[in-house]
């Protein structure tokens, strides 16, 4: 049975504002014009992050790969990131428990805890220089009805067997010097330089015999346990899995219901004193919607960004950049007044969030030998990680029933009341 897709174009300008800091002086992977047809085991489209992961993840299990992008492999959705690389998740374990049970629910934590050990690891075997800094998170309450969830949230984690411990008001301002009502305290996640390490990942890809044209793939066709890819030149790429890792842009299917795109903003200061950093350098993130969150870097900035909204349309992005980036400096200096706020980079990007907090990876509904991984919130390199593993495990023949938790046509309990409450899309829903 033949099945058909054409696939949205759309450039890096359209899913990123500014510039970040991130690849400073690096040297990037080389990749060529597309000169003839092709035939691979797996297309992987798309050259930031999760194409990265999942090239250099097949390209070891043996398959022969070709990764397509139509821009400079980095340079969108990835360049944008602030590579947080936490196993928490934008859900917290309470919310996913009364959704899809306490078993489920404390599976689904365990394995984004797995996913950052497992690309730590990754890093680590490799020697990728992409400032890799194993770091605790503070998971800061906003007021005391936030401390109060805070406190049930350790609860539930610990039932699960999660790392952390709770820190009361004396504990965290004596501690951390941070005027909170409370915080979770736990250790196990970590930061990076995100284009170094897609940069590297797409290297150690190469060096396995793997291809990285520049091309713009315009339309898939399934048929008879192949799928032809149709560029916007006269060659094709013939696969027998194609995996559409375009980030968050969106490649001209239908997402599910339970998914939007949304956009956030960020900005790095400058060089900052160390001696004036808050305790380990922790990564900190608020139990709000939308939240701030920051992280340090290894020359001694801080990034902190936040002030996510529905924006779409990438012109109304830029223009608001000005305004979101005035608003998170002021949460900075009430959080930590000691940071020298003055931005040296500052930048916005769209992202793809899903009414659970979970991801969207494995096939493509209706379209045979495709896969695809979106949706990740704020967890994007954590789960462009499990992403690479599972899709890697299907490739091969290979199914978990766990899978289906982060299936693209999933549906589940409290789906429609959580998307209408916090992503504010009831009408979407109905």
């Amino acid at each position: 049975m033949a099945s058909d897709l054409d696939l949205d174009e759309s450039d890096h300008d359209q899913m990123v504002s500014g510039r970040s800091l991130w690849g400073k002086n690096a040297i990037r992977p080389q990749w060529r014009p597309m000169a003839q047809s092709l035939s691979t085991d797996v297309l992987v489209i798309g050259g930031g992050i999760t194409g990265a992961l999942i090239a250099d993840h097949l390209a070891a299990r043996g398959f022969s790969i070709v990764i397509v992008d139509r821009e400079e492999p980095g340079f969108g959705s990835t360049a944008a990131s602030t590579a947080m690389l936490q196993w928490e998740i934008d859900s917290t374990l309470m919310e996913l428990e009364a959704y899809y049970g306490f078993e489920r629910a404390a599976g689904i934590y365990r394995r984004s805890a797995a996913a950052v050990a497992g690309l730590s690891k990754l890093i680590a075997a490799n020697g990728i220089a992409c400032g890799f800094r194993s770091r605790n998170t503070l998971y800061l309450a906003v007021n005391q009805e936030g401390a109060r969830d805070l406190r049930e949230e350790r609860q539930l984690r610990r039932r699960a067997g999660l790392p952390g411990v709770y820190l009361e008001h004396p504990d965290l301002f004596t501690q951390f010097e941070l005027d909170r009502d409370g915080a979770i305290y736990s250790p196990g996640s970590a930061e990076a330089d995100p284009l170094l390490l897609t940069w590297a990942l797409i290297e150690m890809a190469l060096r396995r015999g793997a291809q990285l044209v520049s091309a713009s793939v315009t339309a898939l066709h399934s048929e008879g346990g192949r799928v032809t890819a149709e560029t916007d030149g006269a060659d094709v790429i013939e696969a027998r899995h194609v995996v559409l890792a375009t980030g968050y842009s969106m490649p001209g299917f239908d997402m599910p219901k339970l998914h939007r795109t949304s956009s956030s903003w960020a900005f790095a200061t400058v060089p900052q004193d160390p001696v004036t950093f808050w305790r380990d350098r922790a990564l900190i993130w608020e139990n709000n919607h939308p939240y701030l969150y920051m992280r340090t870097t290894a020359d001694n900035r801080i990034v902190v960004g936040g002030e996510d909204d529905a924006t779409t349309d990438d012109a109304a992005r830029d223009r608001k950049l000005p305004a979101k980036i005035s608003a998170i400096q002021e949460k900075l200096k009430r959080l930590w007044p000691r940071a020298d706020t003055r931005v040296a980079h500052a930048w916005g990007g769209s992202f793809g969030e899903t009414a659970d907090g979970l991801p969207l990876i494995g096939p493509l509904p209706g379209m045979a030998h495709v896969f695809a991984a979106h949706g990740y919130g704020g967890n994007g390199i954590t789960f462009s990680y499990l992403a690479a593993q599972m899709i890697g495990a299907m490739i091969a023949g290979i199914h978990r029933e766990w899978f289906e938790d982060f299936a693209l046509d999933r549906e589940g309990p409290g789906i429609r009341r959580f998307a209408e409450d916090r992503l504010g899309i009831g009408d979407e829903l109905r």
